[in-house]
Parts: C-alpha cells; structure tokens; sequence
C-alpha cells in the first residue's frame, strides 16, 4: 500500500431540500477527483447516497434497520469512470438520515482496511441536516453519535461534515435543526472531525479539501524565554501555498499499444571543455565558480562549508513589544503554529498562562528560530497569542516571519496631506468615497461575509483541473467559458453593484473628470514636416511637451534631468524629483541640492548668494516634505546654521528669519522627529546664541 495513499469515503444527501444544490455537489466531487487523479493516482474513492427510496447497503441485510441508504460506488482506485458516475447521482424522494448513512460509511471502512490504513481513511458528509433522525434502539442518540466517534477514533478516521443550506425556501423546523446542528458539532468533541457551514455554490466548492496532509513538525523543542525558563513545545507549518503540478514533457515516439511505456523524456547533460570540444569533463574536475565583476572566482565545496553560517538549533525570545509595534504587510513566507508538547501538562499550562498574559497586555513576542541543526539561516519571527475556545484544545501562539532590512522596499509616496488645498477632497467628496467603500463591502457586518477566504477556491487552479479532464476526453478540445461559480470569484458582483447604484452616482458627480489643457494634444507633425525658422520653433515650444511626430513624442526625445545644473537648480531639482524611473532619483536629487546650496554660501562674497540659496533652500525643503524625507532636511538645515556662525554669514540667517524657514515638523511630515513648537522656535534660539 501506498504511504500516503487515502481512503475516501463521500456520503452525499440527495433528499428533496438537496435537489437545488446536487450540480454544484456534483461539480465539487468532480474537482475532487480532478486533484486526486493529478496528486494521488492510488488513493481510493466511494460513494454513499441517502435520501432514496432504494436501500442498498450490507448493514441492511445483516442487521436491518438502515434504509434508503445506497452504496452508489464502493470504494476503490480512482478512474475516469467515476466522472461519469458524479454526474449521474439519482435525485431521492425521502427524508435523509445521516446518523445511519455514517453507520453504513463506517462499516465499509472498517471491512475494506480493518486495522490497517490507519490514520489514511477519511469520511465526508454533504447533507442539508434538516430532517430528523431516527431514535436509536438503545440509549439515546447522543449516546450512538458517541460510540461512532469512539469506533472513528479508534481506528484513525476522520470526518468532514458539510451542512448546506443557504436560503432556506421551504419552512422547516428550526428544532429539527438544532438539535441536528448539535449531534454534528459533537462529533467535533469527541474525535477528529471539521464541521463546515456553507450557503452559496462558492464556499461549497472550497468547503473540501483534495486531501488532508497529515502535519509534520518543523521544530520539536524548548521554547526559550531565558536561560531557566523553557517550554516544551512542537512547531507545524499551519498555511502552505498550493501551486500548479508539474508540467513534464513526454514523447510520442514509443508505439501507442504499448501499454507500459513511460514515454518520459530524461535529459543528460555533459560538460565539455573549451579548449577541446570532444573532451567530457567528469564531475570531479569540475568546480563552482561565482561572477565578481567581469571575472569569475573558483569555489570549491569544501570552501564553501567552511565560509557557511551555522547557527545553533533553537528558538528564543528577542523581546516584546506592543501589537500597534508591527505591520502585518511585514508578514512574510508561511505561517506556523506553536503548540505545547502533547500531555506535557506543565508545557500546556505555561504556553496558556504566557499566551493570555500577552493578550491582556496587547503583546507580541520576537523569536530567534533556527528549526534544525545545520540551517544555513536564521529567521526572525512575530509570536502572537491564540487563545483556544475549545474545551479540549490547549492555548497556542502563531508564528509569522518577519523581514530583515534587505527584505523591506520603501516605497516613496508622497502622502496627500501635503498637497495644496486645491487638490484634496472637499468634505462632500470625502463622505462620498467613505459611502463608496462601505456599500462594496464583502464582509458588511448585516450579512453574511461574501468570498470567505478559507472556503473560496482558488479559480486559476480549478480552471487548470477541469481543462484538463476535458482535454483527457477530447483532446482536440476548446477550452470551455468560465464556469458560473468561478465568474462569481473574478468578475464583480451585478446585484451588489445594483444595490450601489445610488452611491455610485453621487461619487460621480462628485468627481467629474475634466480635460486638463496643459496636456492637450497638438496637431501631429510628420518628420518631414518639421519646423526650419526659429519662429516655428518657437511657437513649438509653447504648444508644450506632447506634440507627436510620427510614433515619436517630442517628450520622449527630451533628454531626462539627470544632475542640477548653474543655470536652472531649481526647475532641475523638481524634475529630478519628479522621475520614477528608478528610485534613486530623489535621493540624487536631495544630495545634489545641498551640494549647490553649500556651495553658493562658501563662494558667498559679502551675500551676493544667499538669496539664490535661500530660494533653492525653500525649494529643498518642499521636495522634502512632499517625498517624506523631513530628517534629510533637518539635519542640513542645522549644518548650515552652524556652518553660517562658523563663516560669519549673517546676512543668510537674517533671510532664513525674515522668510520664516524653519525645520520640517511632525505636522508637516509624520516621519519628521521635530515637534511643532521646536520647529518654530529653532530660528529663535539660534538668535539667542547669535
């Protein structure tokens, strides 16, 4: 038997109140066994149905009692004819009872595998649960949901339970629900079962997993929050990316009615050298070498080992902080879970008590992790408390990795309150953009949250699947239009944008788009017929950057600002700044400014520059704030009023009063470290000394 092959046992309700929704029940066991021929071609499927009038089951001839209950598929290997079988489910006519389909399940398990597979079988339910079950013939049913928990845990089985309702359109008995919604979350209790509510065709489709990767610890140890205080604990991956299988390359070359060809194609690759192209260079001549300029530099592996970082296995605590302290678009990689080692009571009390002392406090934790010994790195992690609201499920912290310096790009955005009053939002547009992003929100607190994130599938992939059984039937095949459900997912809503057509409006009105005629477009100009007189020039160059010729803009044949000049530091500066090219325009542009600007005061001859600095100081400073680099201006601004002490240039100071420059203050820029009122009263106190 496979190692991790899986038994798969799917018990689907096809009473009346499923009817509606047995497509979209057919199309997710479909995708199911889409993945499953993809990942897993040994892993093994059946299907019970209930809720119809025929009884097929072995239980009902051993025993009796189990009725409209049908083995519609007993469980084996899975083939393409199982797709032709999901979508041929019979639509039942009775009431559904899925205490005894879960009997019946259990039972076939049990005499297929007995007690082996162990921990490999799964069973999942897909029922409405809105009939009522039946009375067991002995002790209550609290009692038999009980006893099939303990037979389910005893030999390894798990249980996915799928309740799906929606918008009930006939009444119902809303006991018969509770008291079935109970007997269902009590299986969650007593052994290892998931209880999912879904309402619409997409969460449904993301309600089942392909296949329940048992977890693997990435860390098993002490916990170190000082050198005495240790705790025993497992680390699991809890998220993991799912991708697209691998795409291998196969040849048609072996004859079709072998059947037993793999038709694989192995690539070999060999070294040969450069002075003697016939010659094959055997591994171990060869050796790595790594680019260092225009010359390449030999390592052999041994010196590689040597130079290697090699931290000690552990996982200790940095410090902590406060949760307002960390971003969570730092958040990097996967995310893991941190639990105490399984019945260490003592381990299981002190992650608790830390993990509610750091919720009360509103902590984090920052963790040194390297998870086995010989890493070639070490991560920086973010603990955060989870605080369990299950009896039987001990506290727990989460771990996310945080970045290093290198990790982190800023990028440089100006933010909008340093722009003229001019071009902000009035008080009516801002009140009809909050409006705007209320009414298209997915998780509005009156309804049920749109587009869950752990229930809706990912549409790329579950496109890839179903192509690729149509291409397995017909591989002459189109693809197919985008299914109903997965339009749901990537197209916008038209009944919430219909809902929203009144607020829609009113933020169009509020904004309306004019045309802006500094960018207005000019007449096209052919190469041939370009201006020859200076007067044609001219009148060029006031129609402004955007006249065409040909597929040539005139601005594309500007040459770009790229240092500031003598003649024109100023409208150099801005243009610098203004480039987005690459992100090391505005510190260029920073640092040439204040190379002119010191410059014109130490060529300074009794002031004939300091109103040219001045004003080249002013235009530093706005480029400053508006690109978020207060401290860039800060600092200069206090170099140069000491350097002007230092020179005895006077006359500059007085300009730097009369003007009124002072530093950039937090009210200007957030990220300055200057208060408002230091900001105002630095000219001041450098009077003072003056």
């Amino acid at each position: 038997m496979a190692r991790n092959k899986e038994a798969l046992l799917l018990l689907i309700d096809v009473s009346p109140p499923m009817h509606r929704l047995l497509p979209e029940v057919e199309k997710l066991c479909s995708m199911l066994i889409q993945k499953k021929l993809i990942y897993s071609k040994s892993d093994e499927v059946g299907i019970v149905i209930f809720g119809t009038e025929e009884t097929e089951n072995e239980l009902m001839v051993e025993v009796g009692g189990y009725e409209h209950v049908m083995v519609f598929w007993h469980v084996k290997v899975v083939d393409i004819d199982l797709f032709k079988a999901l979508h041929k489910l019979p639509r039942g006519n009775t009431v559904g009872d899925f205490l005894d389909a879960l009997v019946v399940g259990l039972d076939m398990l049990l005499k297929k595998f007995g007690p082996t597979n162990k921990g490999k079988q799964r069973l999942c339910l897909i029922t409405s649960a809105q009939h009522l079950t039946k009375e067991p013939y002995e002790g209550t049913k609290e009692d038999q949901v009980d006893a099939i928990s303990a037979q389910m845990k005893a030999h390894g089985i798990r249980l996915d339970c799928i309740i799906v309702r929606g918008k009930l359109t006939v009444p119902v008995d809303q006991k018969i629900i509770e008291e079935n919604d109970q007997l269902l979350n009590r299986f969650s209790k007593k052994t290892n079962a998931k209880v999912v509510h879904v309402d619409n065709p997409i969460s449904l489709c993301g309600a089942l997993r392909t296949r329940n990767v048992s977890p693997v610890t990435i860390f098993r140890g002490d916990l170190e929050l000082t050198s005495l205080m240790k705790i025993k604990v497992w680390v699991y991956k809890k998220t993991s990316v799912e991708k697209l299988p691998t795409l291998k390359k196969y040849s048609e070359e072996a004859p079709p009615t072998d059947k037993y060809a793999s038709r694989e194609v192995k690539v070999d690759y060999e070294y040969k050298s450069l002075d003697d192209s016939s010659k094959v260079v055997p591994p171990e001549q060869r050796i790595k070498g790594y680019r260092y300029g225009p010359q390449v530099v030999p390592i052999s592996s041994a010196e590689w080992e040597a130079v290697k970082f090699k931290p000690e296995k552990g996982v200790k605590l940095l410090g902590f902080t406060d949760a307002s302290n960390i971003m969570r678009h730092h958040y990097m990689k996967d995310v893991y879970v941190v639990i105490p080692e399984p019945g260490h009571v003592k381990a299981i009390v002190a992650v608790s008590a830390v993990a509610k002392a750091m919720k009360d406090l509103n902590k984090v934790a920052i963790m040194r992790c390297v998870w086995r010994q010989g890493q070639a790195n070490v991560s920086i992690g973010l603990l955060t408390p989870n605080i369990s609201s299950m009896d039987n499920v001990p506290d727990s912290f989460y771990l996310n990795i945080l970045p290093f310096a290198e990790d982190i790009r800023e990028f440089q955005f100006p933010s909008f309150s340093n722009f003229p009053s001019s071009l902000q939002p009035n008080k009516e547009q801002q009140v009809a953009a909050d409006n705007f992003v209320t009414s298209l929100d997915l998780a509005s607190p009156d309804k049920e949250e749109a587009l869950k994130p752990d229930l809706t599938p990912n549409p790329v992939l579950e496109r890839f699947y179903e192509f690729l059984e149509l291409k397995a039937k017909q591989p002459d095949a189109e693809v197919p239009p985008l299914d109903r459900s997965f339009k749901q997912i990537t197209e916008p809503d038209p009944e919430l944008f219909s809902k929203s057509k009144t607020v829609l409006d009113v933020i169009r009105n509020k904004f309306v788009l004019k045309e802006n005629p500094k960018i207005k477009k000019s007449t096209r100009r052919l190469w041939r017929d370009k201006p020859s007189t200076s007067n044609e020039r001219e009148d060029l160059q006031e129609e402004g950057p955007e006249i065409e010729s040909g597929d040539v803009t005139r601005s594309s044949l500007v040459k770009k600002v790229d240092e500031i000049g003598n003649l024109t530091p100023i409208q150099d500066f801005e243009a610098m700044m203004a480039r987005r090219d690459s992100p090391i325009w505005v510190s260029k542009a920073i640092k040439g400014m204040k190379v002119f600007i010191y410059d014109l005061l130490e060529n300074s001859y009794k002031g004939d520059t300091c109103d040219q600095a001045v004003e080249c100081l002013i235009a530093l400073r706005r480029g400053c704030i508006l690109e978020q680099e207060p401290a860039e201006f800060n600092q200069f601004m206090q170099y140069l009023c000491h350097k002007c002490k230092e020179n005895d240039l006077k006359e500059f100071l007085k300009l730097l009063r009369t003007r009124q420059i002072t530093l950039i203050s937090k009210k200007e820029a957030e990220d300055s470290s200057v208060e408002e009122d230091a900001a105002k009263n630095f000219l001041v106190k450098t009077e003072a000394v003056d």
